[in-house]
């Protein structure tokens, strides 16, 4: 554990990524198999331990601290993992180097992958007592699976690349077939092995990405008629896969775009996947062939499982983009106009009420990319207008490169929307943020029987520099009224308070939140200290932007 714990530390307080990429390339390279696989498998997330969960851990500690000083200690810190590190007691006798140097990250995760319900909390606890505080910290960020080292799983794969030539694109091809502790990808990585043997008929595939479109730039260097244009439609993006095993067993996946088998929670697209290939598509709710709100989708995801009154009144369906594979043969080296042929033939011989195909967007020139993405209205049914965040570009003759390649995709979302908040609560962040009040409910005025309130109408945690977050931080702590643990309350009122401009991509209505509406993506776009918490926005104007949601609902 002691190597495993120095990397996870110095990659906490690594803030650049290519110097971030640089310890695990050394890292993987420096430490044998299977220790250096298990690393990988941590770092990707690719490590669950069914009996070690937080409320074990907290348990734990309840047994050696004083439950007041951890709560308070807890709210402080803002990190469970480090919070217990930081406060597990050291043994008496501090004399145990040679123990310490037994830990090992391989047997770890051995014996926590075979231990029962009463045996994980009694391993825990005996390795907490013989490592160092940074030890302890590794092990129970390695425990609970969130590292929050700022490190991406393609990152991690990426270095795994560079122990050789391939590129993370390679190593995401064969990714979804193999298991820790990767010893066959680390061999072929280095040369020493053969590719990996990927027999899944149903395998993720490494996504394709679009870099955002410059307006200011980008139309005067490219030329729109090499480009199809596409809507960008307001759900999630996923894979549907699906093939025949060598003993002709039917497998079908549902993939989200990270490589999330998400099959589980809709059965009803799953049932639909009766093909041999796989489709890049949108995953939304549709009924009659109009998209629903993005709030009718969000009630689906997150679910292990979906009961029969879940599939009946939100029904998901795939608008497919793009035909990656069909019939054992791989599309992805074919131009996007050929796939694009392709995908407008399978769609209309597969005819399934669960899959239909995205419309491309007329266009000759610039002129009119700019029309269509200003004004969907002019060219789509009402219903579906509230569905679109934008537009895609695809230039006809690229390939389907995994990764973001420069110069082949573009999108072109609609300006954002903005309105003027009032900050009402504030709670501390994680990670390098864990000693700052960074997480932020605001809320906009409305009438009340006592005059006007505010009500929450959403939370954001980014858009803001480190400046000011500072600034942020010092007015939460300057001007707090009440605390809820981690939580703070801060003074508002039409004289006083601080007004942020939020923005934020969409708009739905909520049963679950007082203000009965929901922001998508709210981000904080500026601090207002020059106006009066007084003259922030009104909870009508947001209600003003729920009409066209208001019809795609109906």
């Amino acid at each position: 554990m002691h190597v495993f714990s120095r990397l996870l530390d110095r990659l906490s307080l690594e803030p650049r990524r290519l110097a971030k990429e640089a310890l695990l390339v050394r890292y993987f390279q420096e430490t044998p198999d299977p220790e250096r696989g298990y690393a990988l498998a941590a770092l990707t997330g690719d490590l669950k331990f069914k009996h070690a969960k937080p409320a074990v851990l907290k348990a734990l500690i309840a047994e050696r601290s004083d439950e007041t000083l951890f709560a308070l200690s807890y709210d402080f810190v803002g990190d469970l993992s480090e919070t217990i590190a930081l406060m597990w007691p050291a043994l008496p006798d501090d004399g145990a180097s040679v123990e310490r140097q037994r830990i090992e990250l391989t047997g770890v995760v051995d014996a926590l992958e075979t231990a029962g319900k009463t045996d994980a909390p009694r391993l825990i606890a005996s390795w907490l007592d013989q490592l160092d505080e940074t030890g302890r910290w590794a092990l129970l960020k390695l425990v609970t699976g969130g590292l929050r080292v700022g490190v991406s799983a393609r990152l991690a794969k990426t270095a795994v690349a560079r122990l050789g030539d391939l590129s993370v694109s390679d190593i995401e091809e064969v990714w979804f077939g193999l298991k820790p502790p990767f010893e066959s990808l680390f061999a072929w990585a280095e040369g020493k092995g053969e590719r990996p043997d990927n027999l899944d008929p149903a395998p993720f595939r490494p996504v394709m990405l679009a870099h955002p479109l410059d307006a200011d730039r980008d139309p005067a260097q490219l030329d729109a008629a090499e480009f199809a244009v596409e809507w960008k439609w307001d759900g999630i993006r996923i894979q549907a896969a699906a093939g025949e095993t060598r003993d002709g067993q039917k497998v079908r996946r549902l993939f989200s775009r990270t490589g999330e088998d998400i099959s589980r929670a809709f059965p009803d697209v799953l049932d639909a996947l009766n093909f041999n290939g796989c489709i890049d598509g949108e995953l939304l709710v549709m009924e009659g062939g109009k998209v629903r709100p993005f709030g009718d989708l969000q009630k689906r995801l997150n679910r292990k499982t979906a009961g029969p009154k879940l599939l009946k009144e939100f029904p998901a369906a795939i608008r497919a983009y793009d035909l990656l594979s069909l019939n054992g043969e791989d599309l992805r080296p074919l131009p996007f106009e050929e796939r694009r042929r392709r995908l407008e033939e399978f769609v209309a011989d597969f005819s399934h009420p669960r899959i239909d195909l995205s419309p491309l967007v007329p266009v000759t020139s610039w002129q009119d990319v700019t029309e269509a993405r200003n004004t969907p209205e002019s060219r789509l049914d009402k219903e579906d207008v509230a569905a679109v965040e934008g537009l895609m570009l695809k230039r006809w003759d690229a390939a389907y490169t995994g990764g973001r390649p420069k110069g082949l995709w573009y999108k072109w979302k609609r300006e954002p929307h903005l309105i003027d908040a009032v900050l009402m609560y504030a709670q501390r962040g994680h990670g390098k943020r864990s000693s700052f009040y960074s997480d932020y409910t605001f809320g906009l005025w409305r009438a009340a029987e006592t005059g006007d309130e505010l009500v929450p109408v959403g939370k954001a945690y980014f858009g803001f520099t480190d400046e000011e977050l500072q600034q942020i931080d010092k007015f939460v702590r300057g001007n707090t009224t009440n605390r809820f643990g981690p939580v703070r309350e801060v003074a508002y009122s039409k004289d006083h308070g601080l007004v942020l401009e939020v923005a934020f991509e969409g708009l739905n209505r909520s049963s679950r939140h007082k203000s009965g509406v929901a922001m998508r993506f709210p981000r904080i776009s500026r601090l207002r200290w020059d106006k009066p918490a007084g003259e922030a926005d009104r909870l009508e104007t947001l209600e003003k932007l729920l009409e066209p949601v208001r019809v795609a609902s109906n």
